[in-house]
């Protein structure tokens, strides 16, 4: 298969992805809508699920078909909380500024609880391999977001790639489910790979778009 058709297979497959919990959500925030849940409750719900996980996963070792089955129901539950109440700000016509900042700020860390918890199982079983490509993939997910921001504060669209938010919890998810069986550390090395690829591509997407536009400079910090 050539480069193109991988390419052009994982947008596919991610555009798939993305399309479905759209669908998904959107059967769903009508009845939310008519309940007194607010935006800001689900994100509070969402971030405090991701951190019960994260307290899962560091105690895997009890149990492991149990508890790391346990976190990922609990981090996926939370992980959709986290896109349920971007939805329902918009359907309620509820969207702030605020809110969109609080939401952004809540997606990290929910992610980092979980990806700092298996860091320090790694750490605990001396893994020191695995442990690298956590640390690699922590920062890689939190570049990956902030890439997009920068792109979108130029103007840019700044979702390419093929690492965003929802792949990293489903990639997450599946490593914590193939757990028992040894997975959780080839899923996070896959995280880590993807995640840099990702900041990859959003670095080489803005820079095509700004020099198409004729825009040539750039700003030092």
């Amino acid at each position: 298969m050539s480069r193109v058709s991988r390419t052009a297979t994982l947008a596919w497959v991610k555009q798939g992805y993305t399309d479905g919990t759209r669908r998904l959500a959107s059967r769903w925030i009508g009845g939310l809508a008519r309940t007194r849940v607010t935006p800001n409750a689900l994100t509070a719900a969402g971030v405090t699920l991701c951190a019960a996980a994260a307290v899962l996963v560091w105690f895997g070792d009890h149990n492991q078909w149990l508890v790391y089955w346990l976190a990922a129901i609990v981090f996926v539950v939370g992980s959709i909380l986290d896109i349920l109440d971007g939805a329902l700000a918009r359907f309620g016509d509820n969207a702030t500024p605020f809110g969109a900042f609080l939401d952004s700020i809540s997606d990290r860390v929910s992610e980092g609880f979980v990806l700092t918890a298996v860091a320090l199982v790694f750490s605990r079983h001396g893994n020191e391999v695995a442990l690298t490509f956590a640390v690699a993939a922590i920062a890689g997910s939190f570049l990956v977001s902030y890439a997009r921001a920068k792109a979108e504060l130029l103007g840019l669209r700044g979702d390419v790639g093929i690492g965003s938010r929802a792949e990293r919890v489903v990639v997450i998810t599946a490593g914590l489910v193939f757990a028992p069986w040894g997975g959780l550390q080839w899923a996070i090395y896959f995280l880590a790979v993807t995640a840099w690829l990702t900041v990859l591509q959003r670095i080489l997407h803005v820079r095509s778009e700004l020099h198409s536009g004729g825009i040539d400079g750039f700003e030092k910090r």
